[in-house]
C-alpha cells in the first residue's frame, strides 16, 4: 500500500537520537551513528519525531510501505523494555569483574594544584556497568560525562571529577535508550541529589543532555541538571543550568 511514512537523511543526521527517544512505537535506532528506520510496520507516519530534530534530517514522505501494525509496535516497544530491565542492570549474567563496585580515598589533596593523585572516587565508571543502589550514588552528585571528555579535558581530575559520582558513556555510539533507562533507575532509587552533564562540542554528543533530561521526566524527579560542553581542545565553552524543573519541561 501506499502511505505515509518516515524518512531520513543520513547527509543531514548527526546521530544526537532526540527523534529516538521521540518515537513511541520504537520505530527507530541509532545503527553507525545514524538515526535508521528499523521496520516499516513500526512506523505509523504521523511525524513525533520530526519536531526533535535540529537537523531537519526527518521528513514524512508517502511510498509504498507494509501497513503500520500497531500491536508488533507494542511488542516491539515492550521487548525492548524488557531487554533494560532485566540485562542492563549492573551486573551482568557473566559475573564481570568490572561490574565490582569498589570506593576509593582520594585525600585531601589541594583542589587549585595539578596532583598526581587521581580524584577519582569509585568503580565502575560506565554507566551501563554502575548498580542504581550502589553507595557511592546515596547523597552523590552525579557526572555524567561523554567518554572523550576524560581524554580531552586536562582539568578532569581537579575540576570535574573530585567531590562527585561519575557514569561514563558515548551518547553517539551506544544505545542510548538504555543509558536513559538506567538513568531512570538511579534517579528513582533516590541516591542522587544533581546531575552535571558533561559533553564534547559535536552536536551528537549532546545527546546525553536530552537523555539526562527525559529520564528525570520519566522518573518524575525535580533535580538540578546541568551541562558543561568541552571544545576538542580541551577547553569549557559553556556551563549552566538547562532546566529549571528537568521533570516538568517539555
Amino acid at each position: 500500500m501506499k502511505r505515509k511514512i518516515i524518512e531520513i537523511d543520513e547527509a543531514l543526521c548527526n546521530g544526537c537520537g532526540n527523534c529516538i527517544t521521540a518515537c513511541a512505537e520504537g520505530a527507530l535506532q541509532l545503527i553507525e551513528g545514524k538515526a535508521r528506520l528499523v521496520s516499516d510496520v513500526y512506523c505509523d507516519g504521523l511525524g513525533a519525531c520530526i519536531g526533535e530534530c535540529p537537523t531537519g534530517a526527518l521528513t514524512v514522505v508517502e511510498r509504498e510501505a507494509p501497513a503500520f501494525d500497531e500491536e508488533a509496535a507494542a511488542r516491539h516497544v515492550k521487548e525492548g523494555k524488557e531487554e533494560k530491565e532485566t540485562g542492563n542492570i549492573g551486573t551482568l549474567a557473566c559475573g564481570c569483574p568490572g561490574a565490582a563496585a569498589m570506593t576509593f580515598d582520594t585525600g585531601d589533596a589541594p583542589a587549585d594544584t595539578v596532583s598526581a593523585r587521581s580524584a577519582l572516587s569509585h568503580f565502575p565508571v560506565k554507566l551501563q556497568l554502575i548498580h542504581p543502589q550502589a553507595p557511592y550514588l546515596k547523597g552523590a552528585d552525579l557526572l555524567l560525562m561523554a567518554d572523550c571528555c576524560a581524554l580531552c579535558y586536562p582539568g578532569l581530575h581537579q575540576n570535574l571529577l573530585r567531590g562527585k559520582a561519575v557514569a561514563m558513556g558515548c551518547p553517539k555510539l551506544d544505545d542510548l535508550n538504555a543509558h536513559i533507562g538506567k538513568l531512570v533507575q538511579i534517579v528513582r532509587s533516590g541516591g542522587i541529589r544533581s546531575i552535571t552533564v558533561v559533553h564534547m562540542e559535536v552536536p551528537c554528543c549532546s545527546g546525553f543532555v536530552q537523555a539526562a533530561r527525559l529520564a528525570l521526566r520519566q522518573a518524575g524527579a525535580d533535580l538540578p541538571l546541568r551541562h558543561i560542553t568541552i571544545s576538542r581542545r580541551g577547553e569549557i565553552l559553556e556551563q549552566g543550568a538547562v532546566d529549571t524543573c528537568a521533570c516538568c519541561s517539555a
